[in-house]
């Protein structure tokens, strides 16, 4: 688990504040420092803020009051929704940050860079299958080796299992925690589901349903990634039931 006070930040909100004039609405001000190497769910009820943090932390948005120390280093983005090109094949479409960013780079180099991509998400079968001949769960992993073909300091995943089955869900949060174990870029995971994470994540930040603030920082017991069975164990429960206790607190406050 990485340490956010001794380590300088790969990314930080600083008193940022979004508005949104219709409806007038403010979230903020969000304070959040993301170290190198962690993991952190944030957790919060729906229009709390959570993609917007996100994307603050992306660079896709500005503050309208506060800061956003947007990561010194790459950035990877993956949505709900994997968003692929529907007539581009597995390969091109983990080739296209690479394409975007550099039209001159040799294009042997970056097939070999796409091809290892998605091999380290188990689709190296795949290269040349099409998005409407992927199941819901493969295409989600095309969406991570697009992300993860720029070699991140900081991965963002915004509910990028919320329309997958369980058992799927479950086998991209090993393999993200094999991923991250590898190449130890920093995680901002965005989910409603309090279990998945307390498993996924060493911190998890809870936002203020009113207004987006974080209300609690909870760290979560043990090592990442986690072992066989961790789920049955009792401090995985009591942690579970902690974040469960901070949101319904969270919630009732903005009732």
């Amino acid at each position: 688990m990485a340490d956010p006070i001794a380590e300088a930040p790969i990314a930080e909100l600083r008193g940022a504040v979004v508005r949104h004039p219709t409806p007038a609405h403010a979230i903020g001000p969000i304070d959040l420092k993301i170290a190198p190497g962690e993991i952190i769910a944030l957790v919060g009820a729906s229009g709390a803020g959570k993609s917007t943090a996100l994307r603050l932390l992306a660079g896709l948005e500005q503050p309208s009051e506060g800061q956003a120390a947007v990561a010194s280093g790459r950035t990877g983005l993956v949505f709900q929704s994997p968003t692929l090109m529907p007539w581009a094949d597995a390969l091109a479409n983990v080739s296209l940050p690479l394409d975007l960013a550099k039209p001159s780079r040799d294009r042997a180099h970056i097939r070999e860079r796409a091809t290892q991509s998605l091999a380290a998400v188990g689709l190296g079968d795949r290269a040349t299958a099409l998005p409407h001949e992927l199941s819901g769960g493969m295409a989600m992993r095309v969406s991570l080796a697009r992300a993860l073909v720029t070699q991140p300091d900081l991965l963002l995943l915004d509910e990028p299992f919320a329309a997958l089955d369980s058992v799927t869900r479950r086998s991209l949060i090993q393999d993200l925690h094999r991923l991250w174990a590898e190449r130890r870029f920093a995680i901002v995971f965005v989910t409603h589901d309090v279990e998945e994470a307390v498993y996924f994540g060493d911190r998890v930040v809870i936002l203020a349903a009113r207004d987006g603030r974080p209300v609690a920082d909870l760290p979560t017991p043990g090592a990442l990634p986690r072992p066989a069975g961790w789920r049955l164990d009792p401090a995985y429960r009591t942690a579970v039931e902690a974040v469960a206790d901070a949101l319904a607190a969270s919630m009732e406050r903005a009732a």
